[in-house]
């Protein structure tokens, strides 16, 4: 090879260098797998033995239909003696007021009278005792009515908290997330679980999202910076930063970008940062 050719082909390689050193000083390329919006971690609320689990759900979009169900069929009958008993002393409140409001009007009349005869000295003391004890009687007889009337509507208060225990206890006993993906089921049929037991793992799949690890030089020009993935250019902006260096990736700094949801996740996506 001549001096001249030696010198030409060495000419190319610094032109190439420079020009890949000049796109680079314009753009930074990271990859980041496509993932779900979101992933939530399923626990029990309540304890029960597990009676039917939707496999055929899994990677699938959830209906409002439950996917897993916990047996219920106690709380479904304490639940229906509940409201009965419920009906019951609101009734008997309905009717100890009424009785209430009747010993009330005696009550008055009895301190009317008893005032008016108790200045008389025509009414001997025999007589103007028994209209005290009377009267007392009376006040006594309101009083006990007055305080039963109170101690069933505290009844009716315990029993309105454990309706609404019930009613959340059936609900969380059928597992629903309409519009979320089924990712895993951690339980089986026939497996009694406790409160905190994990039953299943589901994503949301509305949208995705792009995690990338930035250098200083990009997490400080952020806002000058167009966004392109997989050789596109979008209009998508950093949806989330942590200002915070990461732990794992040093000196790096985690990104998010929130996008559309694809048809295909867990993918590897090219994530490019170049300037306006």
């Amino acid at each position: 090879m001549t001096h001249n050719s030696i010198s030409k082909v060495l000419q190319v390689k610094i032109l190439t260098a420079l020009f890949f050193m000049y796109t680079l000083s314009f753009s930074k390329v990271y990859y980041s797998k496509v993932e779900p919006y979101e992933m939530r971690d399923i626990s029990s609320n309540v304890s029960g033995l597990v009676v039917s689990i939707d496999e055929n759900m899994i990677g699938k979009k959830l209906t409002s239909q439950p996917y897993i169900k916990i047996d219920d069929e106690l709380d479904s009958k304490e639940l229906v003696y509940v409201k009965e008993k419920l009906i019951t002393l609101r009734a008997m409140v309905a009717t100890n007021e009424e009785i209430l409001n009747n010993l009330e009007k005696s009550l008055n009349k009895k301190r009317d009278n008893y005032k008016k005869i108790e200045s008389l000295k025509i009414k001997s003391v025999l007589e103007k005792d028994k209209e005290f004890h009377d009267l007392i009687s009376s006040e006594n007889q309101f009083l006990n009515t007055q305080k039963e009337v109170q101690n069933l509507k505290v009844q009716i208060t315990d029993l309105k908290l454990r309706h609404a225990q019930l009613e959340r206890n059936i609900n969380d006993k059928s597992l629903v997330a309409e519009g979320f993906v089924l990712y895993s089921i951690h339980v089986k049929v026939g497996q009694v679980v406790g409160m905190a037991t994990p039953l299943a793992q589901i994503a949301d799949v509305s949208r995705a999202k792009l995690t990338i690890y930035l250098d200083d030089e990009d997490f400080l020009n952020l806002k000058n910076k167009v966004i392109y993935i997989d050789g596109e250019e979008t209009s998508y902006k950093i949806s989330r930063i942590l200002n915070i260096a990461d732990s794992k990736n040093i000196s790096k700094y985690m990104a998010q970008i929130i996008i559309q949801s694809p048809k295909l996740f867990s993918r590897l996506a090219k994530v490019e940062l170049k300037d306006e």
